[in-house]
């Protein structure tokens, strides 16, 4: 069967099972991306029995998306009107949070309230598709002010004809008639046995998906420049034989940097595939690329990318929730599940020809205790491959129990700041800041000999990443999730202090407590506080998450005693390490020994065969032999450039 066929087989099926009321056309049917979008000109009779999507989408196996015959749609400023009379006032809805997208027929609201807006059973909703017939897209405004959600979605809605011609032509080419592939293989383009650029080429002979494609954490405080030298900067994506338009997509486990932070050079040189991601992962990819952007032009190198090609990836990007099955091309289909590391962060699940073989990487991933998100997924549909990462995977790495860890780092930041010092916590802006935070506001509001009275400042891009939280909450844990919606969020707790202002006067204030972006020490707010706090043995830093091998930080946990690092002139300046350096464990987002082990032993079903990654080389293979010995299974550490034949 050739594609017109198949694609006429598909639009007839479309059109034997939508009922002749709602008045769907030979000619409103169109392939968006992953989707089927279906155009009628009473979408008020689709909407009103829910049955119809569902059985039309169960007998084609398409996720289908029905929207209006432009034709038919109410006047934009008749339809604010009388969408704005619809929704009750306590939503929260404004006429600026209300914008029209003709190229899809959707209108978006964007609520503080979004449950008000759906309604009861989505009462709400109905209404307004059936009083105005254009159809809506909730989204929830961040309850923080967040300029990197304001402009991804303004992206999103200035783009919408550009993003409706690249849907439909990534639509015809996945859903073109499905054919076996012969042989299926992966590649290891980075990340493996080492910490950094992750990425993974999958191919059959008919499709190449890239998993993950980051740069590493480790090129210095000047950042990765693209004339560098570097050759551990990147993936090895110019070994593998293919050229950037060979990408059929690229698959995102989450928005840290050594998982997607080269994407935007892929568009500098050409690409205009698809990138997958969950929907918090896109707005977080945002803010960490722009971050990365001005840390290096203000060390004084030269980014990889500019401003044009982050947003060119941005509006190439697919979102898709956990549980939703979506086809990536005609033959693999991609399931999201939760990894329990960042905010959206995913385990990837696909499924390659039709049972032909199911593959299960797990990116980043936590198996036990956070105060933000459930823990890592363990059921899967079936698991022929299993990709894991050992970050932790080593036989000394058993973290401390988490509730010692809190009362560890608690203890320590009272006793420095009773002695008159001053505590500097970098941290990961996105993750680790956030659960800190939420240790901190616990303890310093519930508990008496917690409640210090010194300030705790929040610097660099933390308040930003706590403003993205905010505008996910269905993401968080449940107890996270009610005090969000009942505005109570811990991350704007009263015992927070936006640092304004120059550094060196809060640093002046006396004791403090500054939690400060920029985890690894490589640059950012952590390393600027570092210079004036460095010198005075009553101050003391806490690291509380990785540090990779060749980082700032790890040579401070190592013993570093003297450095010179650039001062606001430029000139190297020398610096005394006469400050207390302390290690708290128990709060990283990685899983250790035990809770990779464990993920192990729940996996439902087993694996049949694993590969581990994502660790320094001595860890990776120590987790495989473990693993092979354990469980009686084929477990091996390849290495970069290796090739995994499956079938």
């Amino acid at each position: 069967m050739n594609d017109e066929e198949e694609d006429r087989k598909v639009l007839d099926k479309i059109m034997e099972l939508m009922p002749p009321q709602a008045g769907l056309t030979k000619d409103g049917i169109e392939f968006e991306g992953p989707d089927i979008a279906v155009y009628v000109k009473d979408v008020s009779y689709v909407y009103s029995d829910e049955r119809i999507i569902r059985n039309i989408s169960a007998a084609i196996k398409k996720r289908i998306i029905v929207r209006s015959d432009p034709s038919s749609l109410m006047d934009k400023d008749e339809a604010l009107k009388k969408i704005l009379s619809i929704i009750p006032a306590e939503a929260g809805v404004s006429d600026e949070g209300i914008k029209f997208v003709e190229e899809f027929s959707q209108v978006y609201i964007e609520a503080q309230k979004p449950g008000l807006v759906i309604g009861k059973a989505g009462g709400t909703l109905i209404k307004i598709i059936t009083e105005t017939h254009w159809v809506p897209k909730v989204l929830r405004t961040p309850t923080m002010n967040s300029d990197v959600i304001k402009g991804v979605r303004q992206l999103t809605y200035k783009e919408s004809e550009f993003r409706k011609r690249f849907l439909t032509t990534i639509g015809k080419k996945i859903n073109r008639p499905f054919v076996r592939s012969e042989w299926l293989k992966a590649t290891a383009l980075g990340g493996f046995k080492e910490v950094g650029r992750s990425s993974l080429l999958l191919e059959t002979n008919r499709s190449k998906i890239v998993i993950d494609c980051g740069i590493s954490p480790e090129p210095g405080i000047k950042g990765v420049e693209a004339n560098a030298g570097e050759n551990k900067a990147f993936p090895y994506l110019d070994s593998a034989n293919i050229t950037i338009n060979d990408i059929d997509a690229v698959v995102l486990t989450h928005g840290h940097m050594d998982h997607m932070g080269f994407v935007p050079y892929l568009f500098k040189f050409g690409y205009t595939g698809p990138v997958y991601c969950t929907p918090p992962t896109k707005d977080l990819a945002a803010l960490l690329l722009y971050d990365y952007t001005r840390l290096v032009q203000k060390a004084g190198g030269t980014p990889l990318y500019g401003e044009k090609d982050i947003k060119a990836m941005l509006m190439h990007m697919v979102t898709r929730d956990y549980g939703e099955v979506t086809n990536v091309t005609d033959e693999i289909k991609l399931t999201y599940h939760n990894a329990g590391h960042i905010l959206g962060s995913g385990v990837v699940h696909l499924h390659v020809g039709e049972g032909m073989y199911n593959i299960v990487h797990t990116g980043d991933m936590k198996f036990g205790f956070t105060r933000l998100f459930e823990q890592a997924d363990t059921r899967y549909p079936r698991i022929d491959a299993l990709f894991i990462e050992s970050t932790y995977g080593g036989a000394r790495d058993i973290t401390q129990d988490r509730q010692q860890a809190e009362i560890d780092l608690m203890d320590s930041i009272k006793r420095t700041v009773e002695g008159g010092g001053k505590v500097l916590i970098p941290l990961f802006a996105v993750g680790r800041s956030q659960e800190v935070m939420m240790v901190m506001e616990n303890y310093m509001v519930s508990s008496p000999q917690y409640k210090l009275g010194v300030p705790v400042f929040l610097d660099g891009m933390i308040l930003e990443a706590s403003a993205i939280h905010t505008a996910y909450p269905e993401y968080l844990k449940a107890g996270l999730r009610h005090r969000i919606l009942s505005n109570n969020s811990p991350f704007e707790s009263e015992i927070f202090e936006v640092a304004k202002g120059e550094r060196s006067e809060i640093v002046d204030k006396g004791p403090s407590v500054i939690l400060a972006s920029g985890g690894m020490m490589n640059g950012g707010a952590s390393l600027e506080y570092f210079k004036l706090l460095a010198e005075d043995p009553k101050n003391m830093i806490i690291f509380v998450g990785f540090n990779s091998a060749g980082s700032f930080g790890r040579r401070l946990q190592n013993g570093l005693a003297e450095t010179a690092l650039p001062g606001e002139d430029g000139r190297m300046m020398p610096i005394k390490v006469n400050m207390q350096v302390k290690t708290v464990e128990g709060f990283s987002g990685h899983s250790d020994r035990k809770q990779l082990l464990s993920f192990m032993d729940h996996l439902r079903p087993g694996a049949r065969k694993v590969y581990t990654m994502h660790g320094e080389e001595s860890k990776c293979e120590d987790l495989a032999r473990t693993i092979a010995n354990r469980f009686r299974i084929e477990a091996r550490s390849p290495m970069n450039l290796d090739t995994i034949r499956f079938r």
